[in-house]
């Protein structure tokens, strides 16, 4: 077998037929609209296209829940945005070009823009060529861009996928997915983890691979093998199972290990509770306000904080404040122009310009508590010193929120965890942006890939040091007030690596739904004695290949699972 060697970043394994994706729609012609022409009818094309693209966008973001959903929807607000079809508009009227002749041009300027920008507004590049993409599909009569559908199951191969059709994917069809470009916190992997796709991202060699040959794809180590032998391939079928979660999280030696789910809006919190999610570790609320030229209103907002909190009766459900700023701008919080907007007014920050946003969110917040039986706790984005952490605690027990914590997604809130905890009565580990900030690395780049995992040991020094931040601070508190700290990255859903954030002082794991049979699996065969092995393991190491060998070398339990 001859095997390539990428980036693992959604456990499984599973062998099929390769599909891979079809080449993205041409550049249309330089043309010009031939005399005569009706120019206001062809400029209002632009703008019908864009409207129905939207609304084939919003319709699917209607069948799709949890991390889907957000994402077509977010891709359906940029579709409407109206920038990019007035611009076309205006190129059609005063350069008579043709209507996608007219969206490419356009949407090329934007692109131009936003790549000069850099960091987390280059990453919408991507999304900016897909809906330039399916209008001028629109316009052309042509099929618009997405996963190909060849009536069998398969492994689906790409360059990159754009996060609506990463969105798109059935698992019930695609074994497994394989991509050139990408990262192990990209959309795609996300996405693919959501999903319960075994996956490889920044795969050496992947345009190779053909249609209609047969690979094996383990998500776990991240290779794909070429011409894999009937044993290998029937091996990785039986491998392929769905694990249900039975109670508790726990290792080995019956030490409770809290089995969150992270969710956006009442589809996934049900999904999330039918699949044995003990709670919620990350409720993200941003999803509420983008694509909306003013925020919600209380009423609005508390109608739908209830209907996730309805899911968890009597269970903890993690509230995140709004998290906008970078790749999430909001026309009424946020800034354009800003040099390196990951650095910028994001998260808690914009909190200091517009506060009343924050107050009218706590007190919806606040309201749906009242009304519901869950046990409602709140934390704030982008947390990075203990002056914050003091006035988000104090705003929040202004609403009656008693149980007000931190996001740790910045190294100095990992190094001064001992004082953001001093009021804060929890920390929540942010893995996704602690490794981008820890490690100088966009996480959307491929070529960044093996710098952009939580695999590597200064994260993981940082994991460690937010929980001895964490127990120092116990001391000086009350007795009885405990200070937990969980994560609700990417890196809680992934089976090798659970177990070590347990053993570095983890309480909590908070993930997509579909990881949680597959951790809960791993830890109830390890015992915290282990778990603390483990993680001894990965931070000698000298960096994040070698860990995760070591790691997976002392845990051959993920092998006997599939994993």
């Amino acid at each position: 077998m001859t095997s390539l060697q990428g980036v693992p970043v959604s456990p499984g394994r599973a062998a099929g037929v390769v599909v891979t994706m079809p080449a993205p729609l041409p550049e249309p012609a330089l043309a010009r609209l031939p005399e005569g022409s009706d120019v206001e009818a062809a400029a209002d094309r632009v703008a019908q296209a864009a409207r129905t693209v939207t609304a084939d966008l919003l319709e699917r973001a209607g069948r799709a829940s949890g991390t889907a959903a957000d994402v077509l929807t977010v891709t359906a607000a940029m579709a409407a945005d109206p920038t990019l079809a007035t611009t076309a508009a205006g190129l059609v009227r005063e350069d008579r070009e043709t209507p996608e002749r007219a969206v490419w041009d356009a949407a090329q300027s934007v692109v131009e823009q936003l790549e000069a920008l850099g960091g987390h507004l280059a990453e919408r590049a991507r999304d900016v060529r897909d809906v330039r993409d399916r209008i001028i599909a629109e316009l052309t009569g042509q099929r618009p861009p997405g996963v190909p559908e060849p009536g069998h199951p398969f492994v689906l191969v790409a360059h990159d996928l754009a996060p609506a059709d990463t969105a798109t994917l059935d698992p019930g069809l695609t074994l497994a997915l394989v991509t050139e470009g990408g990262g192990p916190t990209s959309h795609t992997a996300i996405l693919a983890r959501a999903l319960g796709i075994p996956a490889v991202v920044a795969v050496t060699g992947a345009a190779r691979l053909r249609d209609g040959e047969t690979v094996l794809v383990d998500g776990g180590r991240g290779t794909v093998e070429r011409d894999p032998t009937p044993d290998a391939v029937a091996a990785a079928s039986v491998a392929r199972v769905h694990r249900a979660v039975e109670g508790q999280g726990h290792t080995a030696d019956g030490v409770h290990i809290e089995l969150l789910a992270n969710v956006a809006d009442a589809g996934s919190a049900k999904a999330a509770a039918a699949a044995g999610a003990e709670g919620v570790g990350l409720f993200r609320t941003e999803f509420l306000f983008l694509g909306r030229p003013e925020e919600p209103s209380v009423a609005e907002q508390t109608r739908a904080y209830h209907a996730v909190l309805d899911a968890f009766a009597g269970r903890k459900v993690v509230v995140r404040t709004l998290d906008a700023g970078a790749d999430k701008p909001l026309p009424f919080l946020t800034t354009d122009g800003e040099p390196n907007p990951a650095l910028g007014v994001r998260g808690l920050r914009t909190a200091v310009a517009h506060p009343d946003v924050l107050e009218r969110q706590l007190e919806a917040i606040a309201a749906a508590a009242a009304s519901a039986d869950a046990q409602v706790w709140v934390m704030a984005p982008m947390v990075a010193t203990p002056d914050e952490a003091d006035r988000f605690v104090d705003r929040c027990a202004a609403h009656g929120l008693t149980r007000a914590g931190v996001m740790v997604e910045v190294p100095a809130a990992a190094l001064q965890s001992r004082w953001l905890l001093d009021r804060a009565t929890f920390a929540s580990l942010g893995t996704n942006d602690l490794t981008q900030y820890a490690m100088a690395a966009d996480r959307e780049l491929g070529a960044l890939a093996e710098l952009s995992t939580s695999w590597q040991p200064a994260v993981l020094r940082l994991v460690a040091a937010t929980c001895d931040g964490a127990h120092i601070a116990e001391l000086t508190v009350p007795e009885g007030r405990s200070r937990p700290v969980g994560v609700c990255g990417e890196a809680a859903g992934d089976p090798a690596l659970a177990p070590v954030l347990v053993g570095l002082g983890v309480t909590s794991l908070s993930m997509a739904p579909a990881a949680l049979g597959d951790v809960a699996a791993v830890l109830a065969t390890t015992s915290m004695d282990r778990c603390r092995q483990l993680a001894r393991l990965a931070l000698a190491s000298r960096d994040a290949w070698a860990a995760r060998r070591a790691v997976r070398a002392a845990l051959p339990e993920l092998d006997a699972l599939g994993l």
